[in-house]
């Protein structure tokens, strides 16, 4: 099985020994995300919409480094 590690620096590093994500067989496989602002660093918790907001923009700068 050939796998592929998908990083990129516009969502926010790994924390602990773990990738953001992992292609293997045709599947891309993400690590949780959680609404660090890759900028700064820090968690947006200024509302449920915005943190959510902050997670989605992160699953996307995986994925489109992804492809």
């Amino acid at each position: 099985m050939v796998k592929e590690i998908v990083n990129t620096e516009k969502a926010p590093a790994p924390i602990g020994p773990y990738n953001q994500s992992v292609k293997a067989n045709g599947f891309l496989f993400i690590s949780g995300q959680i609404a660090i602002v890759p900028a700064t660093g820090e968690l947006e918790m200024s509302s449920v919409d915005a943190e959510t907001h902050q997670v989605m923009n992160n699953l996307r700068a995986i994925l489109t480094e992804a492809g």
